[in-house]
């Protein structure tokens, strides 16, 4: 898939990098890929160009890059450290903007959904109550500080049950606030999405992305 590196300005005053990949063909539209805490490393690219392949524009927002330019950290503990330092200090507002940019940079490819994956996750929930966003989000671990507000747009929800940074409690609280959602619940872990890590499990992760697929084939392409 072509892809390239571009720069976003956002509407609050935020000039960050953004990784695009293309579609071969025209676009079905766009998605936004909202990283996890661990900054638009391999995975998230790779995440990006999968949906490429699948014909939608892709972006992927290097949102920390209003605090720290080009941050990539590894699936140990000094990146898991870094990486919840770096959300703790950038929080919500600024991601979502970064999120909108991102969304107007792919817009001429037609509608666009938002996919996020942990804290990224929560993102993409929020781009779907803020801003009604069609919004895939993998094990998002602050969606549960977000059901007191209701969703504008189509939600999807992935998590996994033997996920040990979100509880049964906090899970069905995000599911009781959106009845309308589509919702799976996996054997696997926390982070099953991502081959970079442990804790990945590849039924799991095909079967969530069929379901994102034709999500995002309803919703958006």
């Amino acid at each position: 898939m072509p892809h390239k590196t571009i720069t976003l300005n956002t509407a609050d005053g935020q000039t960050i990098g953004a990784y695009v990949a293309e579609p071969a063909g025209k676009p079905k539209g766009g998605i936004v890929v909202v990283q996890e805490i661990f900054g638009v490393n391999a995975h998230i690219r790779s995440v990006a160009d999968s949906y490429a392949a699948a014909g939608y524009a892709a972006i992927a927002p290097a949102v920390f890059d209003s605090i720290e330019q080009g941050v990539e950290l590894g699936y140990d503990q000094h990146g898991m450290q870094k990486g919840i330092a770096l959300v703790t200090a950038l929080g919500f507002d600024r991601a979502l903007a970064s999120v909108r940019a991102a969304a107007q940079a792919v817009a001429h490819a037609g509608k666009v959904g938002v996919v996020g994956f942990c804290w990224g996750g929560s993102i993409a929930y929020l781009a779907a109550i803020r801003d009604g966003l069609p919004a895939v989000s993998y094990y998002g671990g602050r969606n549960v500080q977000l059901v007191g507000e209701p969703a504008k747009g189509p939600l999807l929800f992935h998590y996994g049950l033997r996920d040990a940074h979100i509880t049964e409690a906090d899970r069905e609280a995000v599911r009781t606030a959106n009845p309308t959602a589509e919702f799976y619940v996996y054997d696997a872990d926390h982070g099953f999405n991502c081959d970079a890590r442990a804790s990945y499990d590849a039924k799991a992760a095909q079967l969530a992305r069929e379901r994102s697929l034709a999500f995002f084939a309803k919703h958006v392409g």
